[in-house]
């Protein structure tokens, strides 16, 4: 029973989302950075960020030691997040978090419909959100 969820969790859509993350990588010189880690499986993700004057993101990078849904939810993230501030950070993480305990729809952010699988799986959850925690605790400075 194990393989067949296995294989349906990580189809070649989130293998290639996880390999799309190489499209944001660590870099240094970005000011706001944050962190975090998922309590169920360890997965852990650093972003860092730059915004304009207007708290718009500008740029993103990502390092990130995490399991295929959480680099294919962290690409999916990135691909999404440039332009958008804090506020629509903080919503998007809201309608996640809905979403994965089954109280709200489909989050509104593009391309989440590629890790939808992973929300039958309680223990990625934790790493599905990753990407938005560490934007959220990079913007909270």
């Amino acid at each position: 029973m194990t393989a067949p969820r296995a294989a349906a969790l990580y189809t070649s859509a989130v293998l290639a989302a996880a390999t799309g993350l190489a499209a944001w990588p660590w870099n240094d010189a970005l000011p706001l950075r944050g962190e975090a880690r998922s309590r169920t499986c360890g997965s852990a993700l650093t972003i860092g960020l730059d915004c304009d004057a207007a708290g718009q993101i500008t740029a993103i990078g990502v390092r990130t030691h995490a399991c295929a849904i959480g680099q294919a939810a962290a690409q999916v993230f990135a691909s999404a997040a440039i332009g958008r501030d804090r506020a629509a950070i903080a919503d998007g993480r809201a309608q996640i978090g809905a979403w994965l305990a089954g109280q709200g729809t489909t989050p509104d952010w593009p391309g989440i419909a590629v890790i939808a699988a992973a929300r039958d799986h309680p223990s990625r959850h934790g790493a599905i959100v990753l990407a938005w925690d560490a934007a959220l605790g990079a913007l909270a400075g």
